[in-house]
């Protein structure tokens, strides 16, 4: 360290940083910070974690170290160590972050709650949430996420949760897992890392249940699941909810439409039960909770006479259907489904895609695809169902943008690596359809 510093946050972005932040000189693959640290300097930054000291601004507060990940990793851990709250940690092949934020939501209701930004959930993102956490929060929710085996035991360890949330299994990166069965076995390794005496909440529906339950060890465990629900109103802006939340009934309304959401509120609330949470006002604040950019976000295109349902973030077979399900509850002239590839399917790629057929019947009346695996589905659709297909986002756009008319409610779709974004821009952009 060349100079004692003080600092008052953590960041790793230059474009983010706020005046007195560490800024962290990360190594990824989306590039190296050690570039940024003279950016991060000129914005008010205290000082920098680095792994090499050449070409580094003149009398910058440096902490050098092995490992600028590893640091990272040590910050989190210390400030773990320090926090008296409850940590409540959250995985699952779908569901995440919207269960992270409504578990913000209802935990804001009753004390300061801290919880990670956007997507926050992998080996860098833990210890950034965990390292970013105000010694004086009451609760603090991290998002734990993976893509290949053995990748959630060790942050869950890191984040020492008091309860750990399963949204949910389902064949989302089955292609470098193999087999529903080893997704299961995957995600219930986030028990390993609750403290003695802690709880597990995972989803009672489904075959892998039993599965989850038994990694569980001396854990108490909680379920969620349709048993939950006493009473469910679907609307296009929401839905009005009686459930059974750790046997006390509460009704509520979550502002986002979809039977998914309720199952995500269902299982935010059973985890914030667990914690002492104050359940009514928890629910009650549900009401005003809005999905993240590209995870069901809804705004008028066309000058106010179309509508965009954005769910360009990410996909899964089963976010699509339950993206579907809440496109066929919109009232419009016409709807149309926007769906680019799901990847990291491997070898179930072509059945997984072609699967999604039945749940486009009757949720769509005209079907944009593009990407390689999406070609299946289109063409196993009804020939008076098919709007068009192009090989990628790029290509695909124009001819979406144009078809786009007044009343039409309009789904975009897939997943990250489809850049769908690129669709939903162009409608943005789109002010007159085709008439």
């Amino acid at each position: 360290m060349t100079r004692p510093f003080h600092a008052t946050g953590v960041s790793i972005d230059t474009r983010t940083l706020q005046t007195g932040d560490l800024f962290v000189a990360l190594a990824t693959e989306s590039g190296d910070g050690h570039a940024h640290v003279a950016a991060a300097m000129a914005k008010g930054a205290a000082g920098a974690l680095v792994h090499r000291q050449h070409d580094m601004p003149e009398d910058a507060p440096l902490i050098v170290v092995g490992d600028t990940l590893v640091g990272l990793t040590a910050l989190g851990a210390a400030a773990r160590e320090r926090f008296s709250g409850s940590v409540i940690a959250v995985t699952g092949s779908v569901g995440k972050t919207t269960t992270k934020e409504m578990l913000r939501a209802i935990l804001s209701a009753t004390g300061p709650t801290h919880a990670a930004v956007a997507s926050y959930n992998n080996q860098w993102g833990v210890p950034l949430t965990l390292a970013r956490t105000p010694p004086e929060a009451d609760f603090c929710v991290v998002e734990i996420g993976m893509n290949h085996a053995g990748e959630i035991a060790p942050l869950s360890r890191l984040a020492g949760p008091d309860v750990a949330v399963i949204t949910a299994v389902e064949p989302a990166h089955i292609g470098h897992l193999g087999s529903l069965e080893a997704i299961a076995d995957e995600k219930a390794s986030i028990a390993q890392g609750v403290l003695k005496g802690g709880t597990l909440v995972i989803p009672a529906d489904g075959p892998m249940a039993p599965r989850l339950r038994a990694a569980a060890r001396n854990l108490r465990v909680l379920t969620f699941g349709a048993e939950n629900l006493l009473l469910v109103l679907e609307d296009c802006d929401g839905t009005d909810v009686t459930a059974d939340i750790a046997g006390t009934q509460q009704a509520f309304r979550v502002g986002a439409p979809g039977r998914h959401m309720v199952m995500n509120a269902v299982a935010a609330l059973t985890a914030a039960s667990a914690v002492g949470a104050d359940l009514q006002a928890g629910a009650q604040a549900l009401a005003g909770f809005a999905p993240l950019g590209g995870r069901g976000t809804r705004r008028a295109i066309l000058g106010g006479e179309a509508i965009l349902l954005d769910e360009s973030y990410n996909a899964s077979s089963a976010s699509v259907r339950a993206a579907l399900a809440v496109l066929k509850l919109t009232p419009a002239r016409r709807r149309i489904a926007v769906l680019g590839d799901m990847l990291e399917l491997g070898a179930y790629s072509r059945a997984e895609h072609e699967r999604l057929a039945e749940a486009l019947r009757g949720s769509a009346d005209l079907l944009y695809c593009c990407g390689h695996f999406m070609k299946f589905l289109y063409d196993a659709t009804p020939a008076d169902h098919r709007g068009a297909y192009a090989p990628d986002s790029e290509a695909l756009g124009p001819h979406v943008a144009r078809a786009l008319r007044p009343g039409d409610a309009i789904l975009v779709k897939g997943s990250l690596g489809s850049r769908m974004r690129v669709i939903v821009d162009a409608l943005c952009n789109t002010s007159r359809g085709a008439g």
